[in-house]
């Protein structure tokens, strides 16, 4: 006869209190907290690159091909304390705001009509392979010609450096908008201007805002290039100007502080413009990380 089967025996468990557990979360130590702030670590990687500077031109020693990081800030914060050079940049970031934005309303209506239709599509995209490759510099003496000395040829050359990266891009985004979103806003009985502007322009954002960061690198490094080449309307002439200039009396520490000035605010637009207007659009909406 088989023998019966044991009974299991009962097991009680007492409840355990959640603060009564061992450490879940190692607190972290004071360096990596330091090392998850983004702005100190680039803070740090400007500092190495300029001991790195101040040192090799230490060793180099010779002021006219590359004067010290020192000198160079000495130059800098003088040149601005005596309203020079505030001035200069002002003339060339006026110059650069026409041209950008005369470049975005062209791009986003050629955009649009892209949108629109097949033959508007093809035109954009004929448009931008022909003159996306172009260099904006290579046409300023073509604008000289048409429109002479003055800021309306920078500001031409200006355009078309802003007007195809930030129109391909722009359409690029616009073509990766996925088809659940379209159906959505044909449904709801969106078309022209109204679906671009509260379907697909919302979905292709994070597109739209890469193409506006390379517009505006390219339009920031072609005035500074046309600057250099006549740059001065009135006797009055931008950044650009100011560094070919001292350039001509040697004054090579007040050249690298133009120079510099050229850096800053691209930091400044790149820190603070972009990345708030990144901050509070795609990355809070997800779209980025």
């Amino acid at each position: 006869m088989a023998d019966a089967p044991r009974s299991r025996p009962e097991y009680v468990r007492e409840r355990i209190d959640e603060r009564d557990f061992g450490v879940v979360e190692q607190p972290l130590t004071v360096l990596e907290r330091l090392y998850n702030i983004g702005w100190l670590r680039k803070a740090l990687i400007l500092a190495i690159l300029a001991a790195i500077w101040q040192a090799y031109a230490m060793v180099l020693h010779n002021d006219l091909l590359l004067p010290t990081f020192g000198a160079t800030v000495k130059a800098f914060v003088t040149r601005t304390l005596s309203g020079e050079l505030p001035a200069k940049a002002w003339v060339s970031i006026k110059v650069l705001l026409q041209g950008y934005g005369i470049g975005l309303a062209l791009a986003m209506v050629l955009t649009v009509v892209a949108m629109a239709s097949r033959l508007g599509n093809d035109l954009l995209e004929t448009l931008t392979a022909m003159f996306n490759p172009l260099p904006a510099i290579a046409l300023l003496p073509l604008a000289l010609i048409w429109f002479g000395l003055g800021n309306a040829s920078i500001v031409f050359v200006l355009v078309h450096a802003v007007l195809w990266p930030v129109a391909l891009n722009t359409h690029s985004g616009f073509m990766g908008v996925s088809n659940t979103l379209r159906m959505v806003g044909r449904n709801y009985g969106l078309r022209g201007p109204a679906y671009v502007a509260k379907i697909l322009v919302p979905a292709a954002l994070a597109s739209i805002l890469t193409g506006l960061k390379i517009g505006w690198a390219f339009a920031w490094r072609t005035l500074i290039a046309a600057e250099l080449v006549f740059g001065t309307t009135s006797g009055s002439g931008g950044l650009g100007w100011f560094i070919y200039e001292n350039k001509n009396m040697l004054d090579i520490p007040v050249v690298f502080a133009g120079l510099f000035a050229v850096i800053v605010i691209g930091l400044v637009v790149e820190g603070l413009v972009f990345r708030t207007l990144e901050s509070r659009t795609v990355r809070r909406w997800g779209m980025q990380t």
